[in-house]
């Protein structure tokens, strides 16, 4: 529904640390576009070299589909900020505003458990390719540890950002789901 508010950027207040993780948040998006544009310029050199130049690629379908994956997972506490995710408010909008503040403080808390679940388990899948020294089966042979080290830093970030937003609602900076109350 695009008349909410819910379409704003999550407030930050006077509150060092919410500012300090809606910078980071920011950076990330920033980071995500860069790696989106970088993809997009690979891809484009990419067909120069095989449809004009007649030529083989050798890095260049891999680094793309690395840098894509790592946009989308470092993009996410960005639009985490922006509340950009595909919600339903369907129920939070029907909600008086006390049952409201308690449903965003239990999505937040479920949201936080299962993205640090995540980072966990990201945490560990980067630090064994790098204690193993996995590379790519490609002929550029990548280490792995570089691009799978999207998953902790994307899921990092976006832990930092969630637990932001619930900051945020229990100190009374934010709405809950960034709805006005009615």
């Amino acid at each position: 529904m695009a008349g909410h508010g819910s379409a704003v950027a999550s407030h930050t207040g006077n509150n060092l640390f919410l500012r300090v993780v809606a910078a980071l948040s920011t950076l990330a998006g920033w980071c995500s576009a860069g790696m989106i544009v970088s993809a997009v310029a690979i891809t484009c050199q990419m067909i120069i070299v095989r449809f004009v130049l007649n030529g083989s690629t050798i890095w260049q379908t891999e680094a793309v589909i690395y840098l894509v994956i790592a946009a989308t997972l470092v993009g996410l506490p960005y639009v985490q900020r922006l509340r950009g995710h595909v919600n339903v408010d369907l129920i939070p909008l029907a909600l008086p505003p006390r049952p409201r503040f308690f449903m965003a403080i239990l999505t937040s808390v479920l949201s936080i458990s299962i993205v640090s679940i995540m980072l966990f388990y990201g945490y560990d899948y980067w630090h064994f390719a790098w204690d193993r020294g996995w590379r790519s089966d490609t002929v550029w042979g990548v280490r792995l540890w570089i691009p799978y080290l999207a998953l902790p830093v994307g899921f990092g970030l976006l832990l930092l950002q969630l637990i932001a937003d619930l900051v945020a609602v229990l100190t009374g900076i934010d709405k809950p789901f960034g709805l006005e109350d009615t």
